[in-house]
């Protein structure tokens, strides 16, 4: 099957800004919000029992990290491979591997959780019903998803970044009413809606959702 035009673009934009990305892009340690947000996340996930759970779109592993200090059993999945390098340089006790979001490597009702922290904001708005299916289908009944986007209704077009020219990279704004109906049509129950920044250029949204018992 031929790959999408949008994930083999991303691809080569990541592999090409990752070094530059990595020394860019802070820990999420330096947020206390996020944090506190990924804490609660990692919480309810063992307090059901814990269990696996995958970072989707991991880059450079900046989260997964944490994720792991708070007791999760957490591996990452990311398009580039450059990313994963340095992923794997940062966390060498931790398992990453190369793939899509939107053809998981993972048994059905596998995880007890799945983190897309902003990795969708790539997906056109066509993909995104799909992603959000292979999630519920990874997760298991009661499995948490945490999601991070950007607000909007828009496509931005980034030819340069993290110190780099020539890439080409489509990033997409999403209402939260949007994104939220895509997770119930997928099965998925919004726990939790977080809206960071309401008034900022370009807000923020966290989701916390879970899959049906």
């Amino acid at each position: 099957m031929t790959e999408p035009s949008f994930l083999t673009a991303t691809r080569a934009a990541y592999d090409t800004v990752a070094p530059g990305y990595a020394a860019t892009v802070p820990a999420i340690a330096t947020d206390l919000q996020d944090r506190a947000l990924l804490t609660a996340f990692a919480d309810l996930v063992l307090a059901d029992g814990g269990g696996p759970v995958l970072d989707a779109g991991c880059g450079t592993g900046r989260l997964i990290g944490h994720l792991a200090a708070a007791g999760l059993d957490v591996s990452g999945v990311d398009l580039s491979a450059e990313m994963l390098a340095i992923a794997r340089r940062g966390h060498p006790g931790l398992r990453f591997r190369q793939g899509s979001m939107l053809a998981l490597d993972q048994p059905d009702a596998s995880l007890a959780g799945v983190l897309a922290w902003y990795s969708t904001v790539h997906l056109p708005a066509e993909h995104m019903p799909a992603a959000f299916a292979e999630f519920a289908r990874v997760l298991r009944p009661g499995g948490w998803l945490l999601l991070a986007f950007h607000v909007g209704d828009l496509r931005s077009h980034k030819t340069e970044g993290y110190g780099h020219t020539g890439i080409a990279l489509d990033v997409y704004r999403q209402p939260v009413d949007r994104v939220c109906g895509w997770l119930a049509d997928a099965g998925l129950t919004v726990d939790t809606r977080v809206l960071r920044d309401p008034d900022a250029r370009v807000p923020q949204a966290r989701v916390l959702a879970r899959t049906g018992p």
